[in-house]
């Protein structure tokens, strides 16, 4: 039992980002075993699962990294001559440390990097010690760890377990400096090797050989520019000299593998420009791209052969785009950058379907592309897309959006005069969106881009936010008395394109993207390293915490609107085609999404954005989450009101959510129920309802809509149906009754269908002239002679013909009829009528089944209706007879005739018309908003009937 209101809310919002999460990657994303069984989902659960989050956010390590231990110690630092204050996390396949201090320290061991863990002799001065020693001939001395022991037990085997899936022996015939073997790599398929050690691939060296396909391009494609003397003659060269010193040295001191302490001093480095020649071997350090290198030899080399020369919609694309991607550098002026990023983008869509290629990675892996290999290029494209900027890379482009809403509240926070000045700062975010999407590449010139890229390959996406904050803020004035978005768009369009590179080695390549006019004062030029080191000391006080715990909130409401939008949309394309009122259709759509198992996640979670908190518990929540409301249930009671969905989300099994939610979808498509589902919102909302019957005819309703046979109903299929049970005229619904019973609603495995007929007012033997009870006869046959004469000439202009009703499918259509008048205020009339319109309709069957015994099934389409329903003079079986069967009635019908037994839509819509009464019990009006106000209350006790239901045989089992 929770007290404290904000620990509740805590909860509620992992809780919801566990629910978002899986939503936005569904395929992806996967549950903690202690998140897997709803009724048992703890505390503890919950916290654990936020610290993993926040671990692999913070060393920017990849989804799959398991958490195994968390543990305060002291690591010795030698450039400070001191141990530091931190916390040791171990994970599957890393070792990692993170000073108390911000910015203090920060080390990432990858296990294949671990030569070997020992425990050190405990004294006072290092109590508990460990060392972890890596192959770059650096050791880490551990202290003040608790439980030691274990520690170093556990630690020991998963080192084992890594070694034994990526074996690794150290090349003792290379004995080059480290300063200048450290990146190296001898190939793109092959080998690895860093420092001193060989990276072994599983295949043999043939097999290394073969993988070596020779189109793949070996070096980085700015390497061949650099030697063509394409670089300027200036100043420039001094300068990249000098910070190769300065890296140099650092290199001496903090190391210069992936094992390398990581201090403030490092981003300064990284803040001024990476040179040229470290840049993408220190990008694949940063995002520890390197370490899946070295994982997986042969794989990219593989993925190429798979990929290429396949054509597909994917492919497509990345050939539509190719020619687009940085035009202005002359490395894409020929087919050999053309042909790697080919490669690099239909590998990537072979690896990863489900991202597949969207706009904008095209502009990123060339820039990957002109410092790095191809290979290495492939890999930092996986960090990019995978860890780096989660779900960036999809149709939605989720993860810009929420990074987009968390950057207009840090403009609220930190430029809060500019936010008071433009009042909607959507534009803002609009116009940022390529900024977060390219990494400003598409909007700066490249030599000053690239150094944006070193910046967010150090710390993420955070060196963005801190960028775009002082783009606002240089451009603050202009900003604040720009009239229109169209101002403030052309204002720091103008800005970003006079950002310069003072230190770029290359000469300032063309750039475009500016839209301004020449009679406009020239823009002043602004130094890239200048801005950036103004974004660190102005805005660079944001934590890694922070900005996970902002995206959090704002998955919520960037989620939201995408639900809002996806919802207008459908009701604008449904609106026109129904005759269902607008604010009743969007009811209809809640309870169908609601319908839906949207996530299942928990026994504590709803989202609900839809209905106002009335208690001050409410109230505070409300607050917390503003415009966007999470709902928690609290000991079995539940914050209304939308308990439908939660049913679905905590007590359903998980399913494949992606079938049913799929964005890439037209938008009436996008949201599809099964059958289950459907059964129970058509109870819910149908005005057909026939008591135990119900469900049977939901599941004949369900297998008609789906007519491509995929188990699934979409929105528009859904309401259209209801709306002929609502609105439409009295042929149209007895068209639809017909039609879920015969094939393909009606099955020979229906559970239904073998029924026999047993009900006494269904007989054959009963008169078709009745008297009235002022003395007059009404002569039925020749009502219906007229009638089906009528709907014969009509036949042509409708849509294709039905097929006629078997014996067996009319019965299971009489069943349906008379279920469908249980309780209804005229019922005894509706009862008498429909058992006279089963007789004839049965008698008429029989005739037509003699007729095409005798061969009347060679008549003429015209004939049919008159052949069908002989006159009382040519049959008795019209006449009103009390003492059995007539000598010419026994003549008409021998026992030995043979043929089908059948009916037409047009004889029973013919024959039910002959009855006032079911002809008022068709067409009088149906008030859906009753329906539906209902459908909202009845809803959960619906859903636990079914879950008693289902629980029952289960619990005969289990009992002795």
């Amino acid at each position: 039992m929770f007290l404290n209101l904000d620990e509740v809310f805590k909860i509620m919002e992992q809780l919801a980002d566990v629910t978002l999460r899986r939503l936005l990657d569904n395929e992806g994303f996967d549950l903690d075993p202690g998140l897997q069984e709803p009724s048992q989902i703890t505390k503890r659960d919950l916290e654990a699962r936020a610290q993993n989050e926040f671990f692999r956010a913070f060393f920017r390590l990849p989804r799959r990294e398991k958490l195994h231990a968390v543990l305060d110690c002291s690591l010795w630092t030698p450039f400070s001559r001191c141990h530091t204050a931190g916390r040791m996390f171990a994970s599957d396949s890393y070792i990692c440390f993170a000073s108390k201090e911000a910015g203090c320290c920060k080390v990432i061991l990858p296990f294949r990097e671990v030569v070997s863990i020992e425990k050190m002799e405990d004294t006072s001065l290092l109590p508990n010690p460990i060392i972890v020693s890596v192959r770059s001939k650096m050791a880490f001395q551990f202290i003040e760890l608790t439980d030691r022991d274990s520690l170093v037990e556990s630690l020991l085997a998963r080192l084992k377990q890594v070694h034994a899936d990526h074996p690794v022996h150290y090349d003792t015939t290379r004995d080059e400096d480290l300063t200048s073997s450290v990146f190296h790599s001898t190939s793109m398929c092959g080998d690895h090797r860093f420092g001193r050690i060989e990276m072994v691939s599983s295949q043999n060296s043939e097999e290394r050989e073969k993988e070596m396909s020779p189109q793949l391009h070996a070096e980085a494609l700015v390497a061949g520019f650099r030697r063509s003397g394409s670089q300027s003659p200036d100043s420039r060269l001094p300068r990249e000299q000098i910070k190769m010193r300065l890296w140099n040295d650092h290199f001496v001191e903090y190391g210069r593998t992936v094992c390398m302490f990581r201090t403030e001093k490092i981003r300064k480095l990284v803040a001024m420009g990476i040179p040229e020649s470290l840049r993408g071997k220190l990008w694949l350090l940063f995002s520890d791209a390197v370490t899946d290198l070295a994982s997986h030899p042969g794989y990219y080399g593989n993925l190429v052969e798979e990929s290429m020369g396949k054509c597909c919609l994917v492919t497509e694309e990345i050939e539509r785009d190719l020619h687009r991607s940085l035009p202005e550098h002359p490395a894409f002026q020929n087919e050999t950058g053309i042909a790697a990023l080919r490669r690099v983008l239909t590998a990537y869509a072979h690896r990863n379907p489900r991202i597949g290629y969207c706009q904008s990675m095209n502009i990123l892996t060339s820039l990957l592309l002109l410092y790095a290999e191809e290979e290495e290029a492939f890999w930092l494209l996986v960090a990019v897309c995978e860890r780096m900027l989660p779900d960036y890379f999809n149709h939605r482009v989720i993860g810009a959006q929420v990074d987009q809403s968390v950057f207009e509240e840090l403009i609220k926070e930190q430029l809060p005069e500019l936010a008071e000045h433009m009042h909607d700062l959507s534009a803002l975010a609009s116009i940022s969106l390529s900024w977060f999407l390219t990494l400003f590449l598409s909007i700066m010139p490249l030599e000053s881009a690239v150094n944006v890229v070193d910046c967010f390959f150090y710390d993420g996406i955070k060196a963005i936010f801190q960028l775009g904050l002082a783009v606002l803020e240089a451009n603050a004035e202009d900003l604040c008395s720009s009239k229109d978005d169209s101002q403030a768009l052309m204002v720091l369009s103008r800005f970003l394109d006079h950002i310069k590179n003072e230190d770029s080695p290359g000469p300032p390549l063309g750039s475009h993207h500016a839209f301004f006019s020449d009679d406009q004062e020239p823009c002043p030029m602004t130094d890239i390293a200048d801005l950036i080191r103004d974004s660190y000391e102005k805005f660079g006080d944001q934590s890694v915490a922070q900005i996970e715990h902002m995206r959090c909130k704002h998955r919520i409401r960037v989620l939201q609107g995408h639900e809002d939008t996806t919802k207008q949309n459908v009701l604008r394309v449904v609106i026109p085609e129904v005759s269902v009122l607008p604010e009743d259709l969007e009811e209809l759509y809640d309870l169908f999404k609601l319908c839906r198992p949207f996530i299942c996640v928990g026994l504590t979670m709803n989202i609900n954005f839809n209905y106002k908190y009335k208690t001050n518990f409410k109230m505070h929540f409300q607050k917390k989450f503003q415009d966007s409301s999470v709902i928690i249930m609290v000991s079995n009671s539940v914050i209304q009101p939308e308990r439908e969905h939660m049913m679905s989300c905590y007590w359903e099994q998980p399913r494949p959510v992606a079938l049913r939610h799929d964005p890439s979808r037209p938008y009436a498509e996008q949201y599809r129920i099964d059958a289950r589902q459907f059964a129970r919102l058509f109870q819910l909302v149908s005005p057909w309802t026939c008591g135990a019957h119900t469900e049977i005819l939901a599941e004949r309703t369900f297998r008609l809509l789906d007519e491509n046979m995929d188990h699934l109903i979409e929105f528009k299929a859904f309401v259209s149906c209801l709306d002929i049970m609502y609105n439409g005229e009295m042929n149209e619904k007895i068209k639809l009754l017909y039609r879920l019973h015969i094939p393909p609603a009606l099955t020979e495995n229906d559970r239904d269908s073998q029924s026999p007929l047993k009900n006494p007012l269904l007989s054959t033997s009963r008169p078709l002239v009745f008297g009235k009870s002022n003395g007059d006869t009404v002569d039925y046959q020749k009502q219906l002679k007229q009638m089906i004469k009528d709907l014969a000439k009509e036949k042509d202009k409708t849509e294709k013909e039905l097929p006629k009703m078997s014996q067996r499918e009319f019965i299971q259509f009489c069943k349906t009829l008379y279920s469908m008048f249980h309780e209804d205020p005229e019922e005894n009339d509706l009862y008498q009528a429909i058992a006279t319109v089963t007789t004839l309709l049965l008698q008429i069957g029989e005739v037509g089944q003699r007729g095409s015994s005798s061969g009347s099934c060679s008549q003429e389409a015209g004939e049919e209706p008159q052949a069908l329903v002989p006159s009382p003079e040519q049959d008795s079986v019209f006449a009103d007879t009390h003492n059995g069967k007539s000598p010419r009635e026994s003549q008409a019908f021998p026992e030995a005739a043979q043929g089908d037994w059948t009916v037409s839509l047009e004889h029973i819509l013919a024959s039910l018309l002959t009855e006032q009464s079911l002809v008022n019990f068709f067409e009088k009006p149906l008030d859906i908003k009753s329906k539906l106000e209902n459908a909202k209350i009845n809803q959960y006790s619906l859903k636990t009937c079914e879950m008693n239901r289902q629980s029952q045989p289960e619990l005969k089992l289990s009992s002795p």
